[in-house]
Order: C-alpha cells, then structure tokens, then sequence
C-alpha cells in the first residue's frame, strides 16, 4: 500500500533521513544528503578526501569511452594518487601505482585502492562520524521535524484517508 506520493505507508515505513544513514555506510553514501553530512564531518577531521576519492571512483566505473576515460583516469590519478596530488589519499600500493597505468584505463582499475578507502571510512571514520554533534544535532532536528504538530496532523489526516 503506498500513500499518495508513491512512498509505503505507515504499516511498511522505510528508513530515511539519519536513520537509514545510521544502519551501515552503504546506505549513508547512497544518499546525496548524507554525503554531504559525512563530508562536512571529514572536512573538520581533515580526510573529506577520502569520501571524494571514493566518490570519485563511483563516477569513473560509469564513464563511456576510451578518451573520456583516460581523462578521468588522469584527474583522480593527479587529485588524489600523485605524490603530488593536492587531496592525497593514503592507500597501500601507492607507490607502485605509476602514470603508464593511465594509458589503458579500465572501470575497476582503481577497485583495490577505492576497496581500502572504504573500509578505511567504514571502520575508522563512519563510527566517529556517528557519534559526531554533526550527526547528532541532524538527527535531533530530523525527530524534531517528524514530533511537530504540522507532521502528526499530516499523519493523522493520511491515516484517516487510509483508515477508512
């Protein structure tokens, strides 16, 4: 049974908001909102890196053509994997990884290294991050929100709609 907006009613209600983002980090990353939290979180523990590079990866696995590719491969190479780079990621295998790499792109080239980031985040920062006033204080006014008397008429006129 769906509201009237498409979404489950009440009886089957789905996860959203801080919530969903709490229950694993697959499901914070897959949503723009909790991105963009999680990234205001890392920018103060100064690893936003971290979340970009896997962001990044994400994207570069989606890229059409050869060309296209080969920039791609060229920009995350350089933003994040140079010595160089200005949003250095620390991954094992760096120093192996040399620009020639670049030349024969392929979507899962940057698997391994996105594979570290992400348990990197997953078992360091996300937990951190869960526990951060960032996190709390959104989850705070998210409950907020949902005990308003605007949100429990809304509610209370839906299941009459339902209820009937």
């Amino acid at each position: 049974i769906n509201d009237g907006e498409g979404h489950p009613s009440s009886s089957h209600q789905t996860l959203k908001g801080t919530s969903k983002w709490a229950t694993s980090l697959e499901n914070l990353l897959e949503d723009p909102e909790g991105v963009k939290w999680f990234r205001e979180f890392l920018k103060k523990e100064f690893s936003e890196e971290n979340v970009l590079f896997w962001l990044a990866c994400e994207e570069f696995k989606k890229t059409q053509g050869k060309k296209q590719m080969q920039e791609k491969a060229k920009e995350i190479y350089m933003t994040f994997l140079s010595s160089k780079a200005s949003s250095q990621v620390n991954v094992e295998g760096q120093s192996r990884l040399s620009e020639t790499i670049l030349e024969t792109p392929h979507p899962l080239m940057f698997q391994k290294l996105q594979d570290q980031i992400f348990n990197l985040m997953k078992y360091d920062s996300y937990s951190r991050f869960l526990k951060s006033d960032i996190f709390l204080n959104h989850q705070k006014s998210e409950e907020q929100e949902e005990n308003s008397p605007e949100a429990q008429t809304a509610a209370k006129r839906a299941s009459r709609i339902y209820n009937t």
